[in-house]
């Protein structure tokens, strides 16, 4: 069957199934229709990394190069797209259109940077794309990966079916998901699932993924299969756990990469429901706004400023129990792409040993999607992070950061963030 035709039968998740999971203290009972003229989703022209490579491919500026093999486009792509191939996780879980073709002997490999990721199934029709437009939200494209004398990007709306469900918060977007899967890759949703960010423990996390990384003594699902179908919540974690090489697993020969770092999935798990939940705000700022009924619409949008705040300071990050080690460069160049302030801080700094940052907030809020946000919604956002950061707000729900922290993360934000609100440069006494 050719992938074309399998986009109506067999849709799922680039990263793991949508389901209806439910999603405290948000309100997202109700999709967001994306044709409202609001957003206007279907009609408006992306302005994601996609699109604008898209139109520099027109415009004969760039061209693609292609390696004859397994390898095609996709090197040449995520040169492109400004992804690096350390990024690279591998998951064998059945989520994909594509799905017959992936497997625990021949994963999906997925890369990803701030602002797009690329799927590739060995042996696929398509590679995978699914990259945030600074106001829309995540669209979905794929490439052929046959040589052509012109690679067209052709933009999927159809992925909304999957990827505008509770689990992405009413809005288009993407999860990192895990399960139980079969020995030829199945996910098995009846023995459980969970939608994975950086509140859920690493006990919960990965199954269906391959992970190569260290976590101590600490055992998450990844690197397992369940054999026995009687028995679907145990997982056959045999030479499963701390590995730095998969070659007893897989043959990566014709992958990108050898690894399926284990700091880039926590990076990435962070990174979606951040961008969902901006994307979320987004939106229904500017229908309350379009339709007239910002009154009626405060209380709610309130309640997704106070979402999208506590979970950029990371205010419910499961902790580390013991530290996490990577076996890429991940860890090495993940924090060489963002800014630094005047003492050389980054918030894209690792811990990895009692929590995943270094400094408690998002490096996203320096992404176009946070800036993208209604004037109304960011200023709001702002106006949290700095009553937060300033000890004004010393709420339960924030009482894990300690003070130096926000300190710190408060100089650091003023050095290395543009056009912030005047208030945030005055002097605080404390």
């Amino acid at each position: 069957m050719k992938a074309s035709r399998r986009w109506s039968v067999f849709c799922l998740s680039l990263f793991g199934l949508s389901v209806a999971a439910a999603v405290a203290g948000l309100d997202v009972d109700l999709r967001i229709p994306p044709e409202h003229p609001a957003i206007d989703y279907f009609k408006t022209p992306p302005d994601d990394a996609v699109a604008r490579l898209a139109k520099r491919i027109d415009r004969g500026e760039v061209k693609l190069d292609y390696i004859p093999g397994r390898l095609g486009y996709l090197p040449s792509v995520l040169k492109n797209l400004n992804i690096n191939t350390d990024s690279q996780m591998l998951v064998f879980s059945k989520t994909s259109f594509q799905a017959p073709l992936i497997s625990p002997r021949s994963p999906r490999a997925v890369f990803f940077n701030d602002t797009v990721s690329v799927g590739s199934v060995k042996g696929g029709e398509v590679l995978e794309f699914a990259a945030l437009d600074p106001k829309q939200g995540v669209v979905f494209y794929t490439l052929s990966v046959d040589k052509a004398t012109k690679p067209i990007f052709v933009r999927r709306d159809v992925c909304l079916q999957c990827h505008q469900v509770q689990a992405t918060l009413g809005v288009p977007g993407i999860e990192v998901g895990s399960s139980f899967p079969k020995p030829d890759g199945t996910p098995n949703f009846q023995a459980g699932y969970t939608a994975v960010d950086h509140r859920i423990p690493l006990e919960q996390r990965w199954g269906g993924w391959f992970v190569t990384g260290k976590t101590g003594s600490v055992m998450h699902m990844g690197n397992a299969i369940v054999p026995d179908p009687e028995n679907p919540t145990e997982l056959d974690r045999t030479d499963a756990h701390n590995l730095i090489s998969l070659s007893a697993k897989v043959n990566l020969e014709g992958y990108a990469a050898q690894t399926s770092d284990i700091v880039a999935l926590m990076v990435l798990e962070h990174q979606t429901r951040m961008t969902n939940l901006m994307v979320r705000l987004g939106w229904e700022t500017r229908v309350a706004q379009f339709e007239g009924k910002m009154a009626e619409a405060e209380a709610r949008l309130n309640t997704d400023v106070e979402e999208l705040v506590a979970y950029m300071l990371f205010a419910e990050e499961a902790p580390l129990k013991e530290p996490v080690e990577g076996v890429s460069t991940f860890t090495k160049t993940f924090p060489q792409r963002g800014p630094r302030d005047t003492q050389g801080r980054s918030l894209r700094d690792f811990d990895l040993k009692t929590r995943m940052f270094h400094y408690p907030l998002s490096y996203m809020i320096y992404a176009e999607a946070f800036d993208g946000m209604p004037d109304w919604a960011r200023e709001r956002v702002y106006r949290r992070l700095y009553d937060v950061l300033t000890g004004k707000d010393s709420s339960e729900r924030f009482k894990r950061i300690s003070t130096a922290d926000r300190s710190a993360v408060l100089e650091i934000v003023r050095d290395t963030k543009r056009r912030l609100p005047d208030y945030w440069n005055s002097v605080i006494s404390r």
